[in-house]
């Protein structure tokens, strides 16, 4: 038994490693969605999150009257229907019916009788998460982006009044509810805002909440002491002077206040106080008057005396009216942003304002109370004070992630809301006693908006296919934008701008060009989400200059208190760091420090940036710019039919390959049993269970799939029958993958020189061998669908019949007008044939006679086949006919046939699974010593008690039908458990085919009026071509000007022609300088045989670089003596030559190449529409009208603008006058002229056309 070793080790230049491994790049969707729905958890075990705080929130729901209680119980997610494949080609939703438990209880206050029913409530088809993170909506693979948006909590920040005043502002931002803002005007008061409505003292709040007297205000929010007041001469006079009263004085002579609490202590108040014999008073204890000075001017302005008034006063300005009464107001103010359900910060926003205001979370509840109101006026004097510290709001501690979960959790709560009082509603009007959950409860709310979440939502986006590592990305992508995030016309710089605090969360280099920019981000490396949604990145503990093993995730704020080396820094084997000084980094700042200061150290050079970014080797030596368009056009790299992995790697090729779902790993270790191209089946080793007997591990390949962008995904098996596997291990690679690498383009023998003026301005020139080798040639599926439909007239049909086609357009149809499979076609063919019954016209004789001689096969019809677009040349892959079922409609002789193939697999899975028993029971019982009497279901012994059991006897024996007693245990295992797992097993089986067979008789789901629905699967096969883009992985792109013979290719000494020559002055302005290392590097490993990994930031040096060349016996300097394919003569300098990792993208000049003689008008202009989609024309514009008029050709120009485009009359004439042979008719009216006459008339001007008089 050979094991099976799949990758070719790499010879691997980093000098850290990763002391970590890298997590699974898509368990941001994985984790988000299964803590939401908890689906593979007990009702009685899930945790109060997702789903299942949602309905504990909202329910129970009580009518006014306290009639009825519906209370929700449980939920439960069933089975889906139909696999995610099958969704796919159904073109339906891949989703399961989510089902809720609810209990009524009545009761009647006459009798005090109670009576609870119990009821199950179908709520929605809840569309479910594939195993590699995407929803299937109505047959399309979508994803939903995780959403990056300002954390719930208090904020604070600084601006400038006109006069050049600081002022502060706070703002308390919750979960669910109003914003509330804290700020100041030019007179000093301090105002709140609340709802953004108009603004008032905050001291009115404050005594509303029951802070009723000012002195009582002035104690809650300033630390105050005691002093001892002596006569006016004595020493505490000057300690007195200045300060600020904390309290009323009242005359101990006459017991009237000698001075109100806010009062400044100036000599005179001081005498009185002294003549009114006080001894002591209160002084509030603050080193900046400015702050009390604040608060005293508020509370002047106020003028409100008592709590009863403020409310009103509250009430009045929040409402615009006056309440009935007090209670009434108090209950408006702590029902809008007190109570749990109007108002709430939710576990996020407590977090961060029990962190901001140093208390402990969990002694405040989630929602707002009146000490937070008071710690934020506190913190606005304390930054008055000179304390304290304003926020930065695109600091990454301020902002978070949701994500799936959270998104559909907020949906939920939404319709959950609103079905809350439609059943309100409903109970208050329900006057009979029969009352049950499915009356109150009207699903249709929940299906519609979870539908249109799924299929509108800007955040639910139509996934990105072209390769595995764009499926990757998009799932790792993080969006400013969408529902209640930033817009981007207003969104600033800063926002978009790269923020210290991205290190290791954000990557600063994948984002796209163009009006997004900033706003849409991705996911570094090792970036993960705790459970407030923050985002944290790993770090290594450091303990007085030692690195230990311990990881530690921190968010941004935390991270901001320590000091962090870098993953680089220098240490010995025991940990310990090598150097005395460190680079290293503290919020913006990089101090360097002794060892012994520094706190943390980074886990990897590559923890800094996302997995595109990583994927590009010596991205160090590139500039950023270029850096970012590398990224970004890796992911729109086009699978290639020979996929190559390239010779300089970086070592992620592997994991994103794995992680993206692209190859096919093996679940746990095993032996290969049988390989096909359409799957492979291993024995497994590892058997946890008895019943791990009779599972054979079966991974079912997918071929020539279309992906959202037609490109083809097709898997092919790497291992062979015989072949042991590891868990985990790569046995088929898929679309752009190579030994289960990521291989997203080819490596070619690259040459930086000008060449005849071909590669001027990033053009690329390629060798003809390119193309004989099939290396960039990729396999594109283009789908074309057609509908059956039911019409006024009658329904429509297929048939092979169309009219007024000869033989050849239909040689390719079958019996039933649909194209074969396999067959070649190209532009106007036809795929499928139609015809739709046209409206009756009064009928000839002629027409008579036929129609009664054939009855009604000549009635009148239209052709309405499905037709090959310009453009497309293929062979048809696949065909599907989705086909609606009446209810005793016979089944056609091709899904008879299908039936039957099911049945037979069925079957013979069956006998698999008891020919495993069998075989196993048999090696088990064979020669042991019969421990309990062995009978048959007769009853007849078949084996005595410590007799022998044969081997010959057991194998001609049936083995259903013996029985053996309890606690057969036979080598510890039990006989009666094999049995019980056979049974399980087969039960399993049955149920599958039940389903499956179900389905197929059942039809599929069609839209209404739809009879039937056809795809047809074209593929065509697309070799490099004049104008296609190429692109390397710097940002290095260009589009190919020229492909050269191969003798014509320039030759180096040993006669080898040239690839692709590049452009050199396409590197020193792009300072993209690492495509030239990687060209040295893959000439010296190519010379070498083997592969190299230089990872991100810790790559190969430029002297390691140069030791591989020499090593090679290669020049080192990388520069070698080309010669002319043309003349065979010396090229004058020597050039620079090695071989580059090279993609073909998704820009290919066969999608973008159009022309058109005659089509489409549009309907008011009678222009040609524009456009290849509208099958347009090229448009004319006013800078080629200059161009004509400028060489005076103006009967051209007449031309152009008249019968070429709008003149109706005129073009017909002309088709008129070519198909005859005469001379082009006189231009006439152009109707765009006409366009024009009409508006000035409803423009009311009154415009005629008159003919000039000669």
């Amino acid at each position: 038994m050979k094991e099976f070793s799949l990758i070719p080790k790499r010879k691997d230049y980093a000098k850290v490693g990763s002391r970590m491994e890298v997590p699974n790049l898509i368990n941001l969707q994985l984790n988000s969605f299964s803590n939401f729905v908890q689906q593979n958890t007990p009702p009685e075990r899930r945790k109060l999150q997702g789903l299942e705080a949602v309905f504990r929130e909202i329910f129970p729901i009580e009518d006014t009257h306290g009639r009825y209680t519906l209370e929700y119980v449980k939920y439960d997610i069933g089975e889906p229907n139909y696999s995610p494949d099958e969704a796919v080609e159904k073109g339906i939703t891949y989703s399961a019916p989510l089902k809720g438990i609810f209990r009524l209880i009545s009761s009647s206050k006459e009798q005090e009788v109670t009576k609870a029913i119990e009821q199950e409530v179908y709520l929605c088809d809840l569309p479910l998460m594939t195993s590699t993170g995407t929803f299937i909506i109505n047959g399309v693979e979508r994803v939903v982006i995780s959403q990056l948006h300002r954390s719930p909590g208090a904020y604070f920040f600084e601006s400038f009044q006109l006069t050049g005043k600081k002022v502060y502002i706070g703002q308390i931002i919750p979960y669910r509810g109003s914003w509330i803002e804290f700020s100041f005007d030019t007179r000093n008061i301090l105002y709140v805002n609340l709802n953004r409505r108009k603004k008032f003292p905050v001291t009115i709040l404050l005594k509303a909440l029951g802070y009723q007297e000012n002195e009582e205000i002035i104690k809650i929010l300033f630390d105050t002491s005691e002093l001892t007041v002596t006569s006016k001469d004595d020493s505490p006079k000057s300690k007195l002077l200045g300060r600020y009263l904390a309290a009323d004085v009242i005359s101990t002579l006459t017991g009237e206040i000698v001075a109100e609490a806010g009062a400044k202590i100036t000599p005179s108040l001081l005498n009185s106080i002294v003549l009114s014999k006080v001894r002591k008073i209160e002084v509030i204890n603050c080193e900046s008057d400015e702050a009390v000075e604040l608060l005293i001017s508020t509370l002047k302005k106020d003028g409100i005396r008592g709590g009863g008034e403020a409310l009103e006063n509250l009430y009045s300005i929040l409402r615009g009216s006056k309440p009935p009464n007090v209670d009434m107001a108090r209950r408006y103010l702590l029902n809008t942003y007190f109570s749990e359900t109007k108002y709430n910060l939710g576990d996020v926003g407590r977090y961060k304002m029990a962190s901001k205001f140093g208390y402990e979370m969990s002694k405040r509840p989630f929602t707002l109370t009146k000490e937070d109101i008071i710690d934020m006026v506190k913190y606005i004097l304390l930054l008055i004070d000179g304390k304290g510290y304003v926020d930065d709001i695109d600091h990454l501690g301020n902002r978070r992630l949701k994500t799936v979960g959270e998104l559909l959790n907020d949906q939920f709560r939404v319709i959950l809301s609103k079905m809350g009082r439609s059943i309100r509603e409903k109970m208050l009007l329900s006057d009979r006693d029969g009352l049950t959950p499915t009356d109150l409860i009207n699903e249709r709310y929940l299906s519609s908006s979870i539908k249109s979440f799924f299929a509108t939502s800007q955040l639910s986006q139509f996934m990105e296919q072209t390769n595995p590592l764009s499926e990757l990305t998009h799932k790792r992508r993080l969006s400013a934008l969408g529902p209640g995030g930033l817009k981007r016309e207003t969104a600033s710089f800063e926002v978009r701008d790269v923020h210290y605090s991205h290190y290791g969360r954000i990557c600063p280099i994948e984002t796209p060009e163009g009006p997004n920019i900033g706003l849409i981000t991705s996911l570094s490396n090792y970036a993960q989400i705790n459970k407030y949604g923050f985002i944290t990145s790993p770090y290594l503990k450091v303990k007085n200059g030692v690195v230990t093993s311990e990881i530690e995730q921190l968010t941004a704020d935390k991270e901001d208190k320590f000091i962090i080396a870098q993953a680089n820094t220098p240490i010995d084997a025991r940990g310990r760091i090598k150097t005395d000084l460190v680079l290293s980094r503290e919020r913006g700042n990089f101090p360097i420090v002794s060892p012994k200061k520094v706190d943390y150290m980074d886990v990897s050079p590559k923890q800094l940036v996302s997995t595109s970014a990583s994927l590009i080797p010596f991205l160090e030596h590139d500039d950023a710019n270029r850096a970012l368009m590398g990224s970004n056009m890796q992911r729109q790299a086009v699978p290639l039919l020979k996929p190559e992995s390239p010779i300089v790697g970086t070592g992620m090729e592997h994991r994103v390959a794995v992680n993206s779902g692209a190859v096919v790993t093996a679940k746990r270790a095993g032996k290969v049993v049988k390989v096909t191209s359409n799957f492979i089946e291993i024995k497994p080793v590892e058997k946890k269970n008895k019943e791990d007997i009779f599972i054979k591990d079966v991974y079912r390949l997918r071929k020539f799939r279309r992906t959202n962008q037609n490109t083809c995904i097709n898997q092919r098996p790497l291992v062979r029958p015989g072949d042991t596997v590891k868990r985990n291990e790569v046995i088929a690679d898929g679309a752009a993958t190579h030994n289960g690498e990521l291989a997203l383009g080819t490596n070619v023998l690259v040459a930086f020189m000008p060449w005849r003026g071909y590669n001027f301005e990033d053009a690329i020139i390629v060798s003809e061998k390119l193309l004989k080798d099939d290396k960039f040639t990729s396999i594109h599926i283009e789908e074309f669908e057609t509908e059956v439909r039911e019409t006024k007239l009658g329904p429509e049909e297929l048939t092979r019949e169309v009219p007024n086609v000869g033989e050849e357009s239909v040689k390719y149809l079958d019996e039933n007008g649909i194209v074969m499979i396999g067959a070649e076609v190209g532009p106007d063919d036809i795929l499928v044939g139609k015809v739709t019954p046209k409206g009756e016209t009064e009928l000839t004789p002629e027409e008579k006679l036929l129609r009664a001689i054939f009855r009604e096969r000549a009635v009148e019809v239209r052709d309405t086949s499905l037709r090959v677009p310009p453009g497309v040349n293929g062979i048809v892959l696949d065909v599907k006919v989705l086909k609606k079922r009446t209810k005793n409609e016979k089944l056609s002789p091709s899904e008879l046939e299908e039936l039957k193939k099911l049945e037979i697999h069925f079957k013979t899975e069956k006998k698999e699974v008891l020919n495993t028993r069998n075989d196993f029971l048999i090696s088990l019982l064979a020669d042991k010593k019969c421990l309990g009497t062995i009978k048959d279901k007769k009853g007849k012994i078949v084996f005595q008690k410590n007799r022998k059991i044969t081997r010959e006897k057991l194998e001609k024996l049936n083995l259903d039908n013996l029985i053996f007693q309890e606690n057969s245990v036979y080598s510890g295992v039990d006989v009666n458990i094999i049995y019980q797992c056979y049974k399980e097993r087969i039960e399993e089986l049955e149920e599958t085919y039940r389903k499956k067979k179900e389905n197929m008789l059942k039809g599929d789901e069609l839209p209404y009026g739809v009879i039937k629905k056809i795809k047809v699967f074209i593929a065509e096969r697309r070799r490099l071509s004049m104008g296609d883009k190429l692109s390397g992985r710097h940002g290095n792109k260009g589009v190919i000007a020229r492909i050269v013979p191969e003798e014509d290719m320039p030759y180096m000494e040993d006669g080898t022609p040239i690839d692709v020559i590049l452009n050199p002055l396409g590197v020193p302005s792009r300072m993209n300088v690492g495509q030239i290392l990687e060209t040295h590097l893959g000439w010296a490993a190519r010379a070498l045989g083997y592969k190299v990994s230089t990872p991100v930031f810790e790559g190969a040096t430029i002297d390691e670089i140069k030791r591989e060349l020499r090593k090679a016996s290669l020049p080192d300097d990388g520069k070698t003596v080309l010669y002319d394919g043309f003349t065979g003569e010396k090229f004058e300098s020597r050039i620079t030559v090695g071989y580059a990792y090279m993609m073909k993208l998704s820009h290919m000049v066969d999608d973008k190449i159009h022309a058109r003689s005659s089509g489409p008008y549009s309907l008011i202009t009678q222009q040609p529409l524009g456009g290849k989609a509208q099958f347009g024309g090229q448009r004319f514009g006013e800078m080629e009208v200059w161009a004509l008029e400028a060489y005076g050709a103006a009967y051209t120009l007449q031309e152009i603008l008249t019968v070429k485009s709008d003149d109706v009359s005129g073009r017909t004439h002309l088709y008129e006058s070519i198909i005859k042979g005469e001379n082009p008719p006189e231009p006439g009216l152009p109707a765009s002229f006409n366009v024009l006459v009409k508006e000035l008339q409803g423009l009311c001007l009154d415009i005629e056309l008159g003919k000039e008089k000669s």
